[in-house]
């Protein structure tokens, strides 16, 4: 079995820093400044995504203004300005315990998430941290499914994926990985909407994913 993490919302809270950085670049552009529940919003799908949404950009211009968040974000006083959800690493410690290996598949460009994971200590879990490319091409499910390669396992019923957000939960689905939700994100806030995806649970706190594993 392998348990695959997603980042942002799952495993660290990095709204601080993704949304300074947000705000940033919107008043570098003097783009119309966002409401903190849009801002929540950027937290977990691709930004270049969130930009085209919110502000109905080509696909041209919503990767050149990401592309600008991306210059501020790389920036240590953004991000890492994250801190871990309580209750984390002891549900890696328990794994690790119990010789489950856990990996880290998230939208975050690849060097960003080995840089915030390594800062706080992710790295002693595992080094199997995937993210996003410089082009923004791979889905979540070619992300987690890095992971698995890393490990060997291409049946995808022994593999557990846990995550916040509706992308989380379809990479998972297309890969028919069982799913882990968690509420206590930037994503899922109850049973009925997790339930729009096929679903083994929702861990409304870090600790209380253990009960499903």
């Amino acid at each position: 079995m392998i348990v695959v993490f997603d980042l942002d919302g799952t495993l660290l809270d990095t709204s601080s820093g993704i949304i300074a950085a947000i705000r940033r670049t919107v008043s570098e552009l003097k783009l119309e400044p966002l409401s903190m529940d849009v801002l929540r919003t950027f937290i977990g799908p691709p930004v270049q995504n969130s930009f085209a949404r919110v502000y109905g950009m080509s696909k041209e211009d919503a990767d050149a203004t990401a592309a600008v968040l991306r210059n501020y974000y790389k920036q240590s006083e953004y991000l890492l300005q994250a801190s871990p959800y309580d209750g984390i690493y002891e549900v890696c410690d328990t794994l690790t315990k119990r010789h489950i290996p856990v990996a880290v598949a998230t939208y975050k460009r690849q060097d960003y998430a080995e840089a915030i994971l390594n800062h706080f200590g992710f790295n002693k879990y595992t080094k199997a941290f995937y993210g996003a490319d410089f082009e923004g091409k791979l889905t979540k499910s070619d992300i987690i499914l890095q992971c698995l390669n890393d490990y060997g396992i291409s049946d995808t019923s022994r593999a557990l994926m846990i995550g916040d957000t509706s992308y989380d939960a379809i990479g998972a689905q297309k890969l028919q990985i069982p799913f882990l939700g968690v509420s206590y994100g930037f994503g899922f806030r109850n049973k009925e909407e997790i339930d729009e995806y096929p679903n083994i649970g929702l861990a409304h706190t870090a600790i209380n994913i253990l009960d499903f594993i």
